[in-house]
């Protein structure tokens, strides 16, 4: 019996997955654990030592969670900043923003609480700040590999099931917060906060995209995807980790429902903040600026030829990505707040000026707060 049951279960979830749906089972919640995070920090692949995020853990402005996620079979670490008042005491029914790290993540310490000043941002802004510290590389999506071995993915790769069945609950239960929510990312992740709402009809009041491309189906959105992807492994070789193993073979049904794009109806009834560069140097990508920040001569001059190069030609495809969702949702009439900058690389200055805007536009009306 025990047998068929398993059978029956295998074929609904190859069927459903096939079918570009989720399967009507009840997913299993997450379990909150308490987490001294600086006492047994996780430790980044890239320089074996301690990920920088834990040192603003100080249980106060910033608390630390491990969440079990039943269909990774492992903890998965959580930084949250507690919705505060502006005498800064912690406020109870507050809304939640899930915030989500790019392509390196917290594995790279290139993440909100490390790159910006996240907390002192948030700090009187009754929200509760939610940011998954884990996933680089993964799109935050389901991938249809059962296992993936590499530098930074190793197990079960399922980040939807954990962020849309498996976290929220039980996190806001232990902040006390409402069930209103918004998401937000950027690069990799601008893409996740398109195709989740998309996924989970009126889960999120806001989603905020920034320097994200909607599109993942077509040539140039797959093989971005196989660019990024690749950098989990620890060489080059772009076959340990690949898109296929992601979303399957590109344009088929699973892929294609990962496409924000070619789902673009079913943002309807969500607030939405989308921004992009062009890939045309700004200040911030100047030798003159990185002077001034206090950069070395040495590394201006390369920090500026490299966010001139590599993060010009990336934003310049993110920005072609950009117009062709505006012109998806326009077509649809369905609205949205664009920030389409002249200039701009792929980089942080434009992303933390992004959150402060869809913030103030978008995510903090729709929140209620």
């Amino acid at each position: 019996m025990k047998s068929l049951k398993k059978a029956a279960l295998a074929a609904l979830t190859a069927l459903t997955v096939a079918c570009g749906t989720t399967p009507a089972i009840a997913q299993p919640a997450g379990v909150v654990k308490s987490w001294n995070a600086p006492a047994t920090p996780p430790i980044s692949p890239a320089t074996g030592q301690p990920q920088k995020w834990v040192e603003q853990v100080d249980h106060n402005n910033v608390l630390s969670y491990n969440v079990y996620s039943p269909s990774m079979r492992r903890d998965i670490p959580i930084a949250v900043i507690p919705a505060t008042d502006r005498a800064g005491k912690r406020v109870s029914g507050a809304p939640t923003l899930y915030l989500l790290n790019g392509a390196g993540g917290a594995e790279q310490n290139q993440d909100w609480l490390t790159l910006h000043t996240t907390k002192d941002y948030f700090r009187g802004k009754r929200v509760n700040v939610v940011i998954p510290q884990a996933g680089a590389f993964s799109y935050y999506t389901d991938w249809v590999a059962p296992n993936v071995r590499s530098m930074y993915l190793n197990g079960p790769q399922k980040w939807e099931t954990f962020l849309t069945h498996e976290l929220p609950g039980p996190i806001e239960r232990t902040l006390g917060a409402n069930r209103n929510r918004a998401i937000a990312g950027f690069s990799m992740s601008g893409t996740s906060a398109l195709v989740l709402p998309e996924h989970n009809p009126g889960m999120y009041k806001a989603a905020a995209s920034f320097s994200g491309c909607a599109a993942t189906s077509t040539p140039a959105g797959y093989n971005f995807a196989r660019l990024t992807v690749n950098r989990a492994s620890s060489v080059p070789d772009f076959k340990t980790v690949t898109p296929e193993m992601m979303w399957g073979p590109m344009g088929g049904k699973y892929n294609r429902w990962n496409d924000a794009l070619l789902n673009a109806e079913k943002l309807r009834g969500t607030k939405l903040y989308v921004s992009s560069g062009t890939g045309l140097a700004g200040r911030p990508d100047q030798v003159s600026y990185l002077l001034g920040i206090g950069a070395p001569e040495p590394a201006a001059h390369l920090g500026a030829a490299t966010l001139q190069i590599e993060g010009g030609v990336i934003e310049a495809a993110i920005n072609s990505c950009t117009h062709d969702l505006k012109a998806k949702l326009d077509g649809l009439k369905i609205p949205a707040h664009f920030e389409l900058r002249n200039v701009g690389t792929h980089s942080w200055p434009y992303w933390r000026d992004d959150l402060d805007k869809a913030w103030r536009t978008t995510i903090a009306p729709a929140l209620g707060v």
